[in-house]
């Protein structure tokens, strides 16, 4: 019988050395490595590993298995795992697969995080903040807000399923790695969105669903890329929420007015599928043209009428009433109200037309013109008393001023505008009516007994600086109210203008019914006129000196009046 060599200590070292990769195990290298051992039995929950030590080592079968998977080993299968001892209390290796996972593991992930890679995992446990990922071995932390692009609210469908995760970070020394679903999720739509992009075409007409609707708009999902619906896109007609004309999951045909290659941004358009409403404006819309239409909104510079579904036109403030100025157009009109209007404007390349409210009703200015001749008697109410004059109301919500000086005769206008207040009901004349200025002119003193008519030819004959003879119908502290004649023209005598001398200017030492000379000055607006004695005696004076004296005959003042009035006797 042969006999049998058996391997000295030197050969078995060696033999030891190979199989771990050259460390011996007797210098204590085999501690703390990954090996390779082979199953030799399958012991309950537990697999028996041989790995060239003089004890085999025991595994928990679970560290065999995925989450959710079964292990699939038998005996005879060659397995990597991670020596912790070489021996126990119990004379057994310390094995254990999960380490020796766990290190291969932290391995490739190095390998993926430095290239960028993905890494497929499973998430298998919740823990606070997050969730827990197996990345074949290496436990990942997922944090919540990196699971999915929304808010997810239950994690279930997608735990025990192996799927691709993003590491974004990992420190070896510390054993910490977080990955990231979300971020593969954001990539993986990026890439589609592009491709989808690419894809479409401005101009094309396609279906969405509407996914979301906000103030300024919808967003319609295109098959996996929204696109933006401006409401101003939505329809001609005046929306003021996008929700007054589609709703979320509604399925609506629109057109892509613009795709910005760069952000990656969609415009649609719904109103661009139908024919525009302003092609044609400015012959179905006639400048005069008279229309009616709904009021659709009310700012503060005026309001807008829809004259057909797409088309407004808008009154301006000013455009709005005859008489009611500096007005909020709410006070004058109400949304919804249907409302006469005229075409003022149109301007159809700028989608612009203006509108009159107040021209399609009768100018008050012209009625009241038509009513209230020059000359006639109108009565109301005194509105305003201004520094200048006064404001009257009249028929048809429209006023008239009386001057100050038109209020009354030889007082000064500031002593007349006194003699009224606010509120007063008063009678006056309509003096002039300027319709395209909107100016009622109106006077109270010609209303005075013995004033001449407005527009009449009581002083028709009269010339300025005749001399006629007029006779004292009143006598005031201002000065006199004469009359010429008869039945002439009356007017006024200023105190001042009673003599040259101031002893002659006191108006007490003149009688109701005195006649004196005096000479015609000039006429007010209501064609009154105004005479002066003083004036009258001047001009005497100047004729008298052309006539009897010279500047070098040496005779004086007197003398050249004395010889006038003499041969005025004479």
């Amino acid at each position: 019988m042969a006999s049998t060599a058996f391997p000295s200590r030197d050969d078995f070292a060696a033999l030891l050395d190979e199989s771990l990769g050259g460390a011996a195990a007797v210098d204590g290298g085999f501690e703390g490595r990954v090996v390779k051992g082979t199953v030799t039995a399958i012991e309950n929950d537990k697999a028996v590993i041989d790995v060239g030590l003089k004890s085999e080592g025991r595994v928990a079968l679970r560290e065999f298995a995925a989450p959710g998977q079964d292990h699939g080993l038998k005996v005879g299968d060659e397995v990597e795992v991670y020596v912790d001892r070489i021996e126990n209390a119990d004379g057994e290796a310390m094995l254990s697969r999960d380490r020796a996972r766990r290190e291969a593991a932290w391995d490739k992930l190095e390998n993926e995080f430095g290239e960028g890679k993905r890494v497929e995992g499973v998430i298998f446990g919740r823990v606070k903040g997050g969730f827990t990922v197996d990345l074949d071995g290496a436990v990942a932390f997922l944090p919540g807000s990196q699971v999915d692009i929304r808010p997810v609210r239950d994690v279930t469908p997608l735990m025990d399923i192996p799927q691709p995760f993003q590491i974004l970070k990992m420190d070896r020394r510390r054993g910490n790695i977080v990955v990231s679903r979300r971020a593969v999720l954001e990539e993986t739509r990026a890439e589609q969105r592009t491709g989808l992009i690419q894809s479409l075409a401005e101009g094309q007409i396609i279906d969405g669903v509407v996914k979301n609707i906000t103030d300024y708009g919808a967003f319609v999902d295109l098959g996996g890329i929204d696109g933006l619906l401006h409401v101003t896109d939505i329809s001609y007609k005046r929306i003021n929420h996008p929700s007054e004309a589609i709703t979320i999951g509604e399925t609506v045909k629109v057109q892509i007015i613009r795709i910005n290659q760069d952000t990656q941004r969609i415009s649609l358009g719904m109103k661009q599928l139908e024919s525009d409403p302003w092609e044609g404006a400015s012959v179905k819309y006639p400048v005069g043209a008279k229309l009616s239409g709904a009021v659709t909104n009310i700012t503060e510079y005026g309001a807008f009428v829809e004259l057909e579904p797409g088309i407004e036109g808008l009154v301006h403030v000013s455009e709005m009433s005859w008489t009611k100025k500096n007005v909020h157009p709410g006070k004058i009109v109400s949304t919804s109200q249907e409302v006469d209007v005229i075409v003022l404007e149109v301007d159809a390349e700028k989608r612009r037309i203006s509108l009159g409210l107040k021209q399609a009703q009768s100018n008050p200015w012209e009625s009241f013109a038509d009513k209230h001749p020059v000359g006639s008697v109108v009565e109301g109410e005194v509105k305003n008393a201004t520094e200048f004059g006064l404001f009257i109301g009249l028929d048809g919500d429209v006023d008239g001023m009386v001057h100050m000086s038109d209020i009354a005769w030889g007082i000064s206008g500031e002593d007349a505008l006194n003699l009224h207040l606010k509120g007063e009901q008063v009678k006056a004349i309509v003096l002039d009516v300027d319709v395209e200025k909107e100016r009622i002119s109106l006077g109270m003193k010609q209303l005075e007994k013995g004033a001449p008519a407005v527009g009449g030819s009581d002083s028709s004959n009269l010339r300025k600086n005749e001399v006629v003879t007029v006779t004292v119908l009143e006598v005031r502290d201002g000065g006199l109210e004469v009359q010429v004649g008869e039945d002439g023209a009356t007017g006024f005598i200023k105190r001042n203008d009673l003599g040259r001398d101031r002893d002659e200017q006191r108006p007490d030492r003149f009688q109701v019914g005195q006649k004196l000379d005096a000479m015609v000055t000039g006429f007010d607006r209501s064609r009154k006129p105004t005479f002066s004695v003083k004036a009258h005696q001047l001009a005497e004076e100047k004729q008298a000196v052309a006539q009897y004296g010279s500047s070098d005959s040496g005779a004086s003042l007197g003398d050249i009046l004395g010889a006038a009035l003499k041969q005025r006797e004479d």
